[in-house]
């Protein structure tokens, strides 16, 4: 039975039935890791789309990247929002949205409304996703803030993965692979409406609310050096995610010329889904050296990926997905730990909305490069030479990183 406490509304003076922390902490965490669950989902459904649709390879990484540029959009505009009027009012609103966006991909008659789902879907994500980021830290009790870090950094990376996981096996074992999914998504999405509207406010209204909607982002000083310095850490993790989620179907389907949902969904899965895993094994070693062995890990993983799509084996590629994943996990909940404590707890949903918002730069643009360069030069050279400018970017980050450890 789900305990509730009293909290009392200063402005009505009425009190107010929430959650306890411990609950009101978890309903959060799952309530974020659905949202990114439900954005990698579509990744194995949108072959089948381009199937039964006919359009051409591009609009593949159209509406891929479409997700990923609304969510760049409400980043801007409303990524601060929730250090002025509360996290609850954002990440409620935030879910409503996204409840919508469900019942678009459910209901989709072709591609257009895909891609405008994908782009409420990004708009939702981007709304709430660093509110959600500083409300974990936040509404962690006092015996777990270091499990509210880890969650935060390990919840994208692992619902983006299972979503595409799920979908997959959706697509292999049924014929409404649709609505099954998105069905089931949108009840998720109610049921975290309730959860967090039961939640305790975990920071104060201030004034500026309307100023905040200005787009910008917000670094605070103490934290700009760290910053900084992982952006070429944040690049080539993001790379590798968008290759796998965004490109990953199409990979299985024209290097290896195999014809699966499953494939096409596990595929999608490994990289994000092994970034997870790391994000939680990594939570107790020092945040310095999981930015610097991720990093190198994400070198590694991306030459084998190379390798794999050259010599046309699979499970060379899947290989590589996996050591890249394990990288992109470890470095960016590293990167994460390194910065988050250098801000305020107001300056905190500015800050991690400046970090994804050159995460969703690094997921949605390379992306969509190749997505164009795939009609003139092939998929299997287009994947090569992603693949070499992620390494590139990867010994910039690796190069860093370790100059930070030796002035530390």
């Amino acid at each position: 039975m789900v305990t509730l406490t009293q909290q009392y509304a200063p402005r009505h003076g009425t009190p107010r039935r929430t959650l306890t922390p411990e609950v009101a902490f978890t309903g959060a965490a799952l309530a974020f890791a659905s949202l990114y669950l439900a954005a990698g989902a579509p990744s194995p459904l949108l072959v089948l789309f381009q199937r039964q649709w006919g359009f051409p390879p591009l609009m593949l990484a159209v509406a891929f990247a479409a997700y990923a540029f609304a969510l760049l959009a409400a980043l801007l505009v409303a990524g601060s929002l929730s250090d002025y009027v509360g996290r609850r009012p954002v990440l409620v609103g935030a879910l409503v949205v996204e409840f919508a966006a469900m019942l678009m991909f459910a209901y989709a008659p072709n591609l257009g409304w895909v891609i405008a789902a994908r782009v409420v879907q990004g708009l939702a994500t981007g709304a709430a996703s660093s509110a959600f980021t500083a409300a974990l830290l936040e509404l962690a009790p006092d015996r777990h803030k270091r499990l509210g870090a880890i969650i935060g950094s390990a919840a994208p990376a692992g619902g983006l993965g299972l979503g595409a996981l799920l979908t997959g096996v959706a697509v292999q074992f049924t014929h409404s692979a649709s609505l099954i999914v998105f069905g089931v998504l949108s009840a998720v999405m109610a049921l975290g409406v309730v959860v967090l509207y039961r939640s305790a406010e975990t920071t104060s209204r201030r004034p500026g609310a309307l100023g905040s909607l200005v787009p910008r982002v917000s670094v605070p000083h103490p934290a700009r050096r760290e910053f900084f310095a992982a952006i070429p850490v944040h690049l080539p993790a993001w790379m590798v995610a968008a290759l796998f989620l965004g490109l990953g179907p199409s990979i299985v389907r024209g290097v290896f010329h195999l014809d699966s949902g499953l494939f096409n969904g596990f595929t999608a899965f490994l990289p994000p889904g092994a970034a997870a895993l790391a994000g939680i094994l990594t939570g107790r070693q020092s945040a310095r050296w999981s930015v610097v062995l991720g990093t190198g890990a994400l070198l590694v993983g991306t030459v084998i990926v190379a390798v794999g799509v050259a010599v046309g084996q699979l499970p060379v590629f899947w290989l590589g997905g996996l050591v890249g994943g394990l990288g992109f996990g470890a470095s960016f909940s590293g990167a994460l730990r390194l910065v988050g404590p250098l801000a305020q707890p107001h300056q905190r949903g500015g800050l991690f909305a400046a970090v994804l918002l050159v995460a969703y730069l690094s997921l949605g643009i390379p992306a969509l490069i190749a997505g164009q360069l795939v009609t003139h030069i092939g998929l299997s050279v287009t994947v090569i030479g992603y693949s070499a400018a992620a390494v590139l970017a990867a010994i910039a980050g690796l190069t860093t990183q370790l100059r930070l450890h030796r002035l530390a």
